[in-house]
């Protein structure tokens, strides 16, 4: 990625998700960082926002990568809701 580029978060997940995401995004062209911290791998869970993973891309990327998950999600609006559960979508 870019050294000084904006990231933006476009969608929170759970660890398995997230990776899955993570690959479907990287194999369109989209650099992909995964953003958590370590119990989302120690303990496999989220609660509270513990254990969830943020899916960043570089701002020039966000919207086709929300355009490649709505297609994914059979349209689900990626990141026009700002949910905290694993699995929602996530707003610039």
């Amino acid at each position: 990625m870019a050294g000084k580029e904006k990231l933006v978060a476009i969608y929170t997940a759970r660890q398995i998700e997230a990776q899955i995401i993570k690959g479907r995004l990287e194999n369109e062209g989209i650099p992909v960082l995964l953003s958590y911290d370590s119990s989302s791998v120690v303990f496999g869970f989220t609660v509270d926002g513990l254990g969830e993973v943020k899916i960043m891309v570089p701002e020039r990327f966000a919207e086709q990568a929300r355009e490649i998950l709505r297609v994914k999600y059979n349209e689900i609006e990626i990141g026009e809701d700002n949910q905290s559960e694993a699995g929602e979508p996530e707003q610039d």
